[in-house]
């Protein structure tokens, strides 16, 4: 099991969420949080960290979230940390949702009431996005959404999914994953990493790069669950020549960086170096590296015009046609069209065209 995201190649109902998104008629883009009795506060408030603050410089359009309970009207509702959460509306928000989000909400054995299922479902058959925060994703399980799609939620509440809804292809290492439409995260703080990746997708990397730094985490999170799984690891001194090296390497994505060169500079050997590295970090040395490469790419094509094969050098990646394969791969969008999407918006091009 690789500790990788889904993100299908868009359809064109999957880019009108993906990329460009819905707006209402206000303008902006209706987040719909459903909550009921005993829910996570931390859940809510990564949606509410996100969605709920004003939009960065030079956005055209954002977010504006309404939090719903599932009941006809808005009602205390109880949390399990001995205090009580408000919502702004009743469940009749959910129909005018652009995206809706359900956090840490339910079990597998014991489905939601009748009237939130059809709201959920209605919701999806006219095209909103749907998203699933940790036990979450048990709610669009019993919808019916997740059935013939990859899914993850907590990694406890993993094995209960897959026995309970065997259509289901739950993947309990990842943090996210993207189905287009349907997005589902793992536990927690992997709330925070999905709706990060929905601002990259609808807005590109320098408006999640900027929400990431208001909530003081890391834009985008490597690997997957199993790092945080609890097992036996041999704790020596490595953590801090691995943290160096990440650090070292991301200065010199252009170079020809290989698992001996990192794990020369980690004074390690490459065999102990691969296998620490993916205990710290969830994933490969490779997989780092590309991924870094094409978050490098990203950026360059955001803020600047320089031509494709000249961004492939500068990240690492050698020639247009690697730079385009590793792009599509990650990101399912062509870097020309990446470019087409995001860097509309500047005023004009950081550096003038080379070339």
């Amino acid at each position: 099991m690789h500790p990788v995201i889904t993100d299908p190649a868009p359809t064109a109902s999957t880019r009108s969420h993906a990329v460009t998104a819905t707006l209402g008629a206000c303008g902006a883009h209706r987040v719909v949080a459903l909550v009921a009795d005993d829910l996570s506060p931390f859940e809510l408030t990564c949606v509410g960290e996100v969605f709920g603050r004003e939009a960065p410089d030079g956005v055209s359009w954002w977010y504006d979230l309404v939090v719903a309970a599932d009941s006809p009207r808005p009602r205390s509702l109880r949390t399990p940390l001995g205090f009580s959460v408000r919502p702004d509306a009743g469940i009749d928000a959910v129909d005018d949702a652009d995206t809706l989000v359900v956090p840490a909400w339910g079990s597998a054995d014991r489905p939601p009431p009748h009237r939130v299922l059809e709201r959920i479902v209605a919701a999806h058959q006219r095209g909103a996005r749907i998203m699933s925060i940790c036990s979450g994703a048990y709610v669009l399980a019993w919808a019916g959404l997740l059935d013939g799609r990859r899914a993850t939620t907590h990694w406890k509440h993993a094995a209960a999914l897959a026995e309970r809804f065997p259509r289901v292809e739950v993947d309990p290492d990842v943090l996210y994953v993207d189905e287009g439409q349907v997005l589902t995260s793992a536990g927690s703080a992997a709330g925070l990493d999905l709706c990060l990746h929905v601002v990259r997708r609808d807005h590109g990397v320098a408006a999640a790069n900027h929400v990431a730094r208001s909530v003081v985490v890391p834009p985008h999170r490597d690997g997957g669950q199993a790092q945080y799984v609890d097992h036996p690891v041999d704790t020596d001194a490595d953590e801090p020549k691995i943290a160096r090296t990440l650090d070292w390497a991301l200065g010199r994505l252009a170079e020809p960086l290989e698992v001996e060169a990192l794990a020369a500079h980690a004074a390690m050997s490459p065999r102990h170096f691969a296998r620490r590295f993916r205990e710290v970090t969830g994933t490969t040395p490779h997989r780092w590296l590309v991924d870094r490469r094409v978050d490098a790419a990203r950026h360059l094509l955001e803020a600047t015009s320089w031509p494709i094969d000249r961004i492939a050098t500068e990240v690492g990646f050698g020639t247009a046609a690697s730079l385009r394969a590793r792009f599509v791969e990650r990101v399912r969008l062509t870097p020309t069209a990446y470019r087409r999407t995001f860097a509309a918006g500047r005023d004009g091009p950081v550096e003038p065209a080379a070339g």
